[in-house]
């Protein structure tokens, strides 16, 4: 009887860890969304911008900003520009709430993703990307992905 309880507690674990995404099967749902090529943004870029903001997981939260404000999903997307997590002041870019941006559905973290990088700062907006995929040969990122 005893063993019940500890089944529903490791299924409840497994349920709540987080979606760590392989770089091929990110680069293929990037493809899929129109990412390749996206405001002059190579796949590649893509790929390695969510390396290095969420290490391609979908639940990333980033601890608190200076302003208070935290990045979320497999972008990490600001809550003080781009979304609302109920915590002080949002300009709410992308209208959305940041919880939509930390689970396994990518389409949201996407849209808002594009909205981002049509902004006049666009992808220096992630500081991932300024300093270690900007000026780099990002096609190492999809090398070996059947695309």
């Amino acid at each position: 009887m005893k063993v019940l309880p500890l089944a529903v507690f490791f299924l409840l674990v497994a349920v709540n860890q987080a979606r760590v995404f392989g770089k091929c099967e990110l680069a293929r749902i990037f493809k899929q969304h129109g990412l390749d090529g996206y405001a002059g943004y190579t796949l590649g870029s893509w790929i390695c911008l969510a390396y290095y903001e969420s290490g391609y997981n979908s639940q990333s939260v980033g601890p608190q900003n200076s302003d208070g404000s935290r990045d979320y999903g497999i972008f990490r997307i600001n809550s003080r520009w781009w979304c609302s997590n109920g915590e002080g002041k949002t300009s709410n870019g992308c209208r959305t709430s940041c919880s939509n941006f930390t689970d396994d559905d990518l389409t949201d973290d996407i849209t808002c993703a594009k909205r981002i990088v049509r902004d006049p700062s666009g992808y220096v907006s992630w500081v991932g990307w300024k300093y270690h995929c900007r000026g780099t040969d990002l096609s190492k990122w999809t090398s070996g992905c059947e695309l």
